[in-house]
């Protein structure tokens, strides 16, 4: 099982949501099946008894399960069905440790969020991970996780933690983190400013979790030295080859294809720029060539060589007839 963290750094109301579905749809536009899950840090079990005037309007699942409405769109953009169990609250979490606790199964030690919050934490993703949700049997590929929140809040605190953790326990090539920045841009001087994304960034790798992309919100796209700035900052890279260029088979296949090098193009840093709709953003996505750079960190390069094959021959084919 493959894992995509989406976090968000400066102000809250980004677009997580939408990024992480999004990031969901051009994975799957590479042949993956994907899985969602949803952390919501805050206290309660559920959104069913909270003011939509507060935390937005409920989505009910097919189970009944009362949650955030990321999760509707989760099923909308992928064609999924999620469970109440996609959806990760501390009141869910809490609950469940107490329970356990209640029982004996923690054999008398002091319980404590370290490791047994975190732990639980952990186990949920890693179980609910593995339910499939779009019809077929067995696993998803990728599972996509938000963490809801902005970086450096106080209730998400044992989900970072857990999270920094679980990065570990998956293994490298396992883990990929696209961290959600805003790069606003100040109306006396018409200039996008980086450091609230500095900031952000210095603050989750001060927490243990480092980006390996960053999805940056602007009202226009980022102009090629505000990403390098932010990649010398934030320490990563703008753009690079996503895969070898030493294996002449590779090579020569993307050179018949489109007579160029783009297609192993990976953006590490792209905009998310303001749309007409949330529609457009898997083609902003798709267009700077993210997936291209989730599936390197991912070691899933194949899926991308598999449709170049898959264009190569059709191309060979129509070559052929005519």
């Amino acid at each position: 099982m493959k894992y995509v963290l989406v976090t968000g750094g400066v102000v809250s109301g980004l677009g997580k949501g939408v990024t992480a579905s999004s990031i969901g749809v051009v994975l799957k536009a590479c042949g993956l099946r994907i899985t969602s899950i949803k952390i919501d840090p805050y206290l309660n079990t559920d959104a069913g008894t909270m003011s939509p005037f507060e935390h937005g309007e409920v989505f009910v699942l097919d189970d009944g399960g009362e949650v955030d409405l990321d999760l509707g769109n989760y099923e909308r953009f992928l064609d999924i069905k999620l469970t109440r169990d996609n959806n990760i609250t501390t009141g869910k979490i809490y609950q469940s440790v107490i329970n356990k606790e209640r029982e004996g199964e923690y054999l008398g030690k002091t319980v404590q969020v370290v490791p047994h919050i975190t732990n639980a934490i952990q186990d949920w993703i890693e179980r609910v991970a593995m339910v499939p949700v779009d019809g077929q049997e067995g696993p998803a590929d990728v599972c996509v996780i938000e963490l809801g929140g902005t970086i450096g809040d106080i209730e998400s605190m044992p989900f970072i933690e857990a999270l920094g953790q679980f990065s570990y326990r998956v293994g490298a090539g396992n883990f990929c983190l696209v961290h959600v920045s805003l790069v606003p841009v100040l109306n006396v001087v018409g200039e996008q400013k980086t450091k609230p994304t500095q900031h952000s960034v210095r603050g989750l790798r001060g927490l243990g979790l480092t980006p390996n992309m960053l999805a940056c919100r602007s009202t226009k796209e980022l102009e090629e030295n505000v990403k390098e700035k932010l990649s010398q900052f934030c320490h990563v890279p703008v753009l690079k080859l996503s895969f070898s260029t030493t294996d002449n088979v590779y090579v020569q296949l993307i050179a018949l294809v489109d007579n160029e090098f783009f297609w192993l193009q990976a953006a590490n840093i792209f905009t998310l720029y303001d749309v007409s709709n949330i529609w457009h953003i898997p083609l902003l996505l798709r267009d700077q060539k993210a997936h291209n750079a989730i599936l390197k960190v991912l070691n899933l390069e194949r899926f991308v060589f598999m449709y170049l094959i898959e264009v190569f021959f059709q191309r060979c084919h129509a070559d052929m007839v005519f």
